[in-house]
């Protein structure tokens, strides 16, 4: 495999995702509660890209600022009893209730001599690309880069760290002073910065994170869906169930709020078109930016894993102009092909995601009255030192595979439990079990070695504490572990807690 697998890994994240910028204006008025239904027993049949919701048979339960909340059923199966709301973290809440603490207030610098930057934390060993996602509208209006997320790629060893930043954080611009990140691309553009907008961003990056930046992407929300499109969609897997507003068609009126339902997506392998993408990568009205960083990453992994299935990195000439267009970028089509010379082997267990999320940054209100998120500098750099380290685990973990199969009769949950394993670092392929009606998931052993602490780190990531283990060695075996999901199996599950 040919580093072009790289690049175009990185122009597809350029312009896949960098799209996925501010919400659309969420209605102010009350909206009415809109339900996909069905009978309770029975199969719904959804129209494309939309989900289904079952009936409730109680009246809805109004949470946090009048939220509703309905059970919701897979279309495949029989109703069961969901989790309570406080087993899922995209369960709806005010950013006070989720992180109450609040950060002790900055010093204000007086001018730059005044700021420390942090130590330079990645090496020429590295290609590290910006990926920004613009909320540019008419002329005359705001344009700010409310999706920033840096991927840190090793061309080598085929590793990725993908580091999210909430638009809010509030840090030091050069030449600017303190103010929110998103800020940075609007200010260089205005202010004749240097590089312009992206110059001041890369720069503003480097002098609080630490972090160079090589190539930089920024995309609109058009260029996002036709790719998507182009693509034939993508088959996102969604472990935790996901409800926000959503404008019923596409080209309605946003400010109508007769035009807007709730709508949720999940649990299971959901197929999305462009536009259903676009819309589960960028709102937030019933969220956070910190949830909507773990969603943008959700798609990005989607469609780097469909472009190793599908040999879309073999048609990056042909992507490239046919998007060129669409996404402003300083890398030509000379730059993505010049490093064909290295082979690098990427797999689905290659990117690891990061979050600055608290307890890296911490709310806080600014004298102004502004409410951003101030960086907490010690944790934040523990987490920034491992993010642009080589991952020892994945080097550890570069020889298992692990095969994942459903033996619940809940549809794509093979799916979902070998994404979970692919944040952990394991690479995994998935087949047909030998039936569907598993109590609980089972875990084989077909290593040589049959090493109780890798069978138990493999158990915990899928969050199985009693999972059947059976020891079968088999040095001839294509895969060293097979896991068979069970009906006990949860799939709602934190990805910022599984480390590499």
């Amino acid at each position: 495999m040919k580093i072009s697998r790289l690049f175009a890994f990185s122009a597809n994240l350029a312009v896949l995702i960098t799209a996925c910028g501010a919400p659309a204006t969420p209605p102010q008025a009350p909206l009415p509660f809109i339900l996909i239904t069905s009978a309770p027993n029975a199969s719904p049949t959804p129209t494309p890209f939309q989900p289904s919701l079952a009936t409730p048979t109680q009246p809805l339960i109004y949470q946090n600022n009048s939220n509703p909340t309905a059970q919701l059923f897979l279309p495949t199966e029989t109703p069961i009893p969901t989790a309570s709301p406080q087993a899922s973290p995209t369960a709806t809440a005010l950013i006070e209730q989720l992180f109450p603490n609040q950060a002790a207030p900055p010093p204000e610098p007086a001018n730059a001599s005044d700021i420390t930057p942090p130590p330079l934390l990645t090496s020429n060993e590295t290609v590290n690309f910006l990926l920004v996602g613009s909320d540019r509208r008419p002329a005359g209006t705001s344009h700010r880069t409310d999706t920033i997320l840096i991927a840190i790629v090793w061309y080598r060893e085929g590793q990725v760290s993908l580091i999210s930043i909430p638009r809010d954080t509030w840090l030091y611009i050069p030449t600017v002073g303190m103010q929110r990140i998103n800020t940075a691309y609007q200010s260089g553009e205005a202010g004749g910065y240097a590089g312009g907008g992206m110059g001041l961003l890369k720069d503003t990056i480097l002098q609080n994170f630490g972090i160079r930046i090589d190539h930089t992407a920024m995309v609109e929300f058009d260029g996002f869906r036709r790719m998507v499109d182009t693509l034939g969609g993508i088959d996102v897997p969604i472990s935790c169930p996901y409800t926000d507003w959503r404008l019923i068609s596409p080209g309605l009126d946003e400010n109508d709020e007769n035009n807007w339902w709730l709508y949720t997506v999940g649990p299971g392998q959901v197929h999305m078109d462009g536009d259903l993408a676009l819309w589960y990568a960028r709102s937030r009205s019933k969220s956070s930016d910190f949830d909507r960083g773990r969603r943008q990453q959700e798609v990005i992994r989607t469609i780097f894993q469909k472009a190793l299935q599908t040999g879309t990195f073999g048609k990056v000439p042909q992507l490239y102009n046919d998007f060129s267009s669409t996404v402003i970028t300083d890398m030509g089509l000379g730059d993505m092909l010049s490093l064909t010379p290295y082979t690098v082997n990427f797999t689905n267990a290659n990117i690891r995601s990061y979050y600055i999320r608290p307890p890296y940054v911490l709310p806080w209100t600014t004298p102004g009255g502004a409410a951003v998120l101030l960086p907490q500098e010690d944790v934040l750099q523990q987490m920034l030192v491992e993010a642009t380290t080589l991952s020892t685990y994945a080097v550890a973990r570069e020889s298992i595979t692990v095969e994942v199969q459903n033996g619940s009769y809940f549809d794509t949950m093979e799916t979902l439990a070998a994404s979970r394993l692919n944040y952990a670092g394991y690479e995994t392929v998935t087949s047909p079990a030998d039936k569907r009606d598993y109590t609980n998931t089972v875990l084989v052993d077909y290593t040589t070695s049959q090493d109780p602490n890798q069978r138990q780190t493999i158990i915990n990531v899928l969050g199985t504490y009693n999972a059947n283990v059976l020891a079968l060695p088999d040095p001839n075996s294509k895969v060293q572990y097979r896991v068979i999901i069970g009906a006990n199996y949860e799939a709602c599950f934190q990805p910022e807690d599984l480390t590499h």
